[in-house]
Parts: structure tokens; C-alpha cells; sequence
């Protein structure tokens, strides 16, 4: 592992922007010194603060060289600035300029290096000789293998979270339990298993209580009364607490409930929490745990009939048929649609024979294949009125809809339902596609509406329209081409060429209209976009009109 960091450490470039408003201060550092043989390499530079932050956030060097004293934004407000957004950046400062108060405010910001102007050569060779090795020195450990074990154990009851919320989703090929249980260190020795559902009423609180910390509070007591018994895995899902017990045999199912029970009543009694507790079938297999899970919350379902502050079992108060069918049903059918949402059309078609292969085309008497058919009509109806999809198969006659479902071959029946599936699918492709084109045009219709204010940024803009910073980027960025700072400035400079044309404005009240309070910055900004300043570029004008 060493030598390999060694090897890479060896091979790979660091990055360098060098920023000073003096070109000739730049021309002199690149050419003093061996880039190359030091193993860095010069990615650009920039003459002010503003353009090197710019700079910054497009290509994140590893080293920053900067000058203090600059025009915009100084060297420490930039410094400032990349070490709160890019804190593994490092800054070397120098200037012409020994002020005391300056050195004092480097170290603050934990700056590498404060070199004084005219730069040495030889020094210089020396700092980025040490900065080399310490950046090296940070690779090597964070590719450290005692590190990534740590990272890894101190990740695990996460991941375990997430193994067990995706084994009772029925989520888990059989050929992936052993690894999956290997690589998160979970241990279920059984030999039989049952799935509790521990659900906290959010309706009856205890006066003053925060139904959040209520049922932290639930789940806590519920793991020393219940948990440590049982063997059980303990973790949250969909909003309630849910338990993994291990049982000595099946029949210990009846002494798990009436615990169960009796916690309920405990809870209302100290802490004053409404708990229902789903038990479900016991099974001798995990992944049948999905099964057992949907009997349990089914049976918490039930607490309308039969009580809340009690334990209900599925088994005692359903057929023995129907919990295991509905779990198998619902994990095929949480898949489909997770297909449509997300999946290819091939993912899709997939799923659709999987639902078919477990629920509608088994060996079952004519009247549960009838059943059958109009459960999964009504969840797809469902889920397209959830999602807003205006679906034409289910645009007539429900009743005709369904005995004509009925009716269909085997092969019919599929085509059917992967033709509706495919066609959600691509509504919501369309509809997200749409989606993206109505949040872009929101963020130029902000910047057409609110340029002239000088404090308009991502934030705001991000703010305005409810969603974060990286994501708003990614998809600006996209369907646009640009940056939306960059999108902004192009913008500002066309409205000001054009007041600069259609109006005798001075300059700086130019300036101030399209948001820039500097007017020497906003020329600066000008004459980049335009190549000439903004009274040149009001004179050409004027005279090619002439």
C-alpha cells in the first residue's frame, strides 16, 4: 500500500494558480522556477481576487500563490474565501509589503507561507519542495489503509441500517446474502425469525413532548426490553422502529407477542407513548423476512379494529395464505414502480416479468388471479394519480377496464401491462425533462427581474427557488452552457451596452443600474466581456452610426 501511494504520489502533478496584478511579478515566478522537477504544474493566473476566486471554483488547484494588495478583492479576503469553500487548498502569500498585522492575519487563516517580495528563486524552490512533500504526505494518508478501516467501521451501523431496510423491501438476491452479511460484520444465527413493527402514535402525545424525541425515546426502551431478548436488529423505517428478532423455535412467536404486549401497556404507563407493536409470521429463512415484515406492518394497520397500546399478531388474526402472497406481491410491486421511476425500459420489462412470474401467472384457483388483476389495476392507478400522470389506459371505463383485463391470455396480459408501464416511464422521463426547462427558465426570469441588485448570488437564487447550491449548478450548467454567475455577468454587460447606446448615462450610474457598486470593477468586467471600455465602446459606436 505504501509503495503504491509512493508510486502515484510520484507521478501525479499538483496544481498551481499564481494571482498578482503585476504581469511582469508573474512572468518573472513562472520562469525562475522548475515547475516540472518539483512536480507541479501552473494552471493559469489571474490579476485580481475576483477572477482568481472565479478561477478557484472552476479548476480547485491544490496551491494558491498570492499577492495581498490587489484591486476587487485583496489577497487575505480571497485567502478567506478558499479556505471557507476549499479548505484543503493551500495559500502561499507574498507581497511587498512587511506589515506586521498582515503576517498576524495569515497565520489566522492558516497560510502556508508569507514570502516577501522581490521572490528568491532558491526560496521559493525551498517552499514548494516542503509543500510538495506535505502534500504527499496528506495523499499517503488518506489513502492509508488503517484510515479506510476506520472510515469503514465507524460507517457500519449505517450500512447494517441499510442491509436490514433493504432485506425486508425483499431487495436481497439470495447469491448476495452471505457477502452482504460478511462485509457488515451482522450475525443472525436464528434458526427462526420474525419481524416486529414498532409504531408510536404521533396523534396522543404527552403533553409538551416532541413526537420525535418520543419515539427516539420508544425505540431506546424497546431495545432493553425487547431487543436484548430476543437477539433482535433494531432500526428505523419509514417512520417507525423496527425489530429482527431471533427465535428458538416457531412457537416462541406467542411469548414474543405477549412481551410485546406488555411493553405497550409500559410505555403508556412511564412515558406516556400510544405504541402499537406488528408481529409477524415467523420464518425460517431472512429473506423471507420481507414477508414477515408485511405481515407486521399489516397487523399495525388493524390497531383501527382492534386497539392501539396492544401487540396484534398477523397469524392470529389473518389466514395463513394472505400475508405471505401480500409481501411477495407489494416487494414485485415496489419494483416495478421503482423501474418506471428510475429504471430502463429493458429494467423495466424485467420487473414486469417478475411481478407476473410471482403473483398473476402461479398455479391459484381462477377467483385470486381475479383478485389479483384488480389489485395491481388499482395500484396502478394509484401510483399514476400520485405521480400526476395522465394515463390513457385509464382514461375510460374502469369497470370495462378490468373485465376486459379479466378476459386476456397470459401473454396478452403482459403485453398490457409492460405497454402501461413503459408509458408511465416515459411520462416521467418527459415530465422531469420538463421539469428541469421550467426551473432553468425561473433562474434567467430572477436574473432579468433582479440583476440590478448588487447582492444577487447562487445563494439567493437557489434560496428563491427551493433547492440547493450543487444541484442548481449541475442542471444550470447543463441545459445552459454557462455558469449561472457566468449566465449573470453576460446579462448585466448587455443591459449596460445597451444603456451605454440608448441613454447619456455616466458610467458609473451604469454601473450601479446593472448591480455593480465598484465602477471601476464594473469596467474591468466590461472591457473583458467587450475588449474596450465602456465610454470606447460607446464612442465606436457612435461614430460607425455617424
Amino acid at each position: 500500500m505504501g509503495d503504491r501511494c509512493k508510486e502515484m504520489t510520484e507521478t501525479y502533478r499538483y496544481t498551481v494558480l499564481l494571482v498578482d496584478d503585476e504581469v511582469e511579478v508573474i512572468e518573472a515566478i513562472m520562469k525562475k522556477i522548475n515547475w516540472e522537477g518539483l512536480g507541479f504544474s501552473v494552471i493559469g493566473y489571474a490579476n485580481n481576487g475576483v477572477k482568481a476566486f472565479e478561477m478557484v471554483e472552476e479548476f480547485q488547484p491544490d496551491v494558491v500563490m498570492t499577492d495581498i494588495r490587489m484591486p476587487y478583492m485583496d489577497g487575505m479576503e480571497l485567502s478567506n474565501r478558499i479556505k471557507t469553500e476549499y479548505p484543503a487548498t493551500k495559500i502561499l502569500l507574498f507581497t511587498g509589503f512587511d506589515e506586521f498585522e498582515y503576517a498576524k492575519e495569515a497565520v489566522h487563516l492558516e497560510v502556508e507561507e508569507y514570502i516577501l517580495k522581490p521572490v528568491n528563486s532558491v526560496e521559493l524552490t525551498n517552499v514548494f519542495t516542503q509543500m510538495k512533500i506535505k502534500l504527499d504526505q496528506e495523499i499517503s494518508e488518506k489513502r492509508n489503509a488503517e484510515s479506510l478501516k476506520k472510515y469503514y467501521l465507524d460507517s457500519l451501523p449505517l450500512l447494517q441500517a441499510n442491509f436490514y431496510s433493504t432485506l425486508v423491501e425483499g431487495l436481497i438476491r439470495e447469491e448476495d446474502l452471505e457477502k452482504y452479511l460478511s462485509d457488515y460484520q451482522i450475525s443472525f444465527s436464528g434458526p427462526f425469525f420474525c419481524c416486529l413493527v414498532v409504531h408510536t402514535s404521533s396523534g396522543q402525545l404527552p403533553e409538551g413532548m416532541n413526537p420525535v424525541l418520543l419515539t427516539a425515546s420508544v425505540q431506546k426502551q424497546v431495545m432493553e426490553r425487547i431487543g436484548e431478548k430476543w437477539r433482535a436488529k433494531c432500526f428505523s423505517y419509514l417512520g417507525n422502529t423496527v425489530l429482527l428478532a431471533q427465535l428458538k423455535n416457531e412457537g416462541e412467536v406467542a411469548d414474543l407477542t405477549d412481551e410485546c404486549d406488555r411493553f405497550c401497556r409500559y410505555a403508556l404507563r412511564i412515558i406516556g407513548a400510544v405504541v402499537t407493536i406488528g408481529v409477524g409470521r415467523a420464518c425460517r429463512e431472512l429473506l423471507e423476512l420481507s414477508q414477515s415484515y408485511s405481515g407486521a406492518r399489516e397487523a399495525v394497520s388493524y390497531r383501527g379494529i382492534y386497539g392501539a397500546t396492544r401487540a396484534i399478531n398477523i397469524a392470529e388474526i389473518a389466514p395463513r395464505g394472505n400475508s405471505g402472497a401480500g409481501g411477495a406481491n407489494e416487494a414485485d410491486l415496489a419494483k416495478l414502480f421503482k423501474a418506471v421511476r428510475l429504471g430502463t425500459a429493458q429494467e423495466v420489462k424485467e420487473a414486469v416479468e417478475q411481478y407476473l412470474g410471482h403473483t398473476l401467472f402461479p398455479q391459484q384457483s381462477l377467483q385470486q388471479h381475479h383478485i389479483d388483476v384488480l389489485e395491481l389495476v388499482s395500484a396502478l392507478y394509484r401510483f399514476a394519480e400520485n405521480n400526476e400522470l395522465t394515463v390513457a389506459a385509464f382514461s375510460g371505463d374502469m369497470g370495462k377496464l378490468c373485465s376486459r383485463l379479466l378476459d386476456l391470455e397470459p401473454e396478452a396480459l403482459r403485453k398490457w401491462l409492460c405497454g402501461v408501464c413503459l408509458s408511465m416511464r416515459e411520462l416521467m422521463i418527459n415530465e422531469r425533462s420538463q421539469s428541469t426547462k421550467s426551473f432553468v427558465q425561473k433562474a434567467k426570469e430572477y436574473v432579468r427581474g433582479n440583476y440590478a441588485d448588487e447582492e444577487i448570488s447562487l445563494d439567493h437564487v437557489c434560496e428563491s427557488l427551493g433547492v440547493s447550491n450543487s444541484y442548481f449548478s449541475t442542471i444550470f450548467k447543463k441545459e445552459t452552457g454557462n455558469s449561472f454567475i457566468g449566465y449573470l455577468t453576460d446579462y448585466r454587460m448587455e443591459q449596460a451596452a445597451r444603456m451605454l447606446l440608448e441613454t447619456n448615462e455616466k458610467s458609473y450610474i451604469i454601473a450601479k443600474r446593472v448591480g455593480y457598486a465598484d465602477p471601476n470593477y464594473f469596467s474591468y468586467v466590461f472591457k473583458r466581456r467587450y475588449g474596450v471600455s465602456p465610454s470606447k465602446y460607446r464612442t465606436e459606436h457612435e461614430k460607425s452610426e455617424g
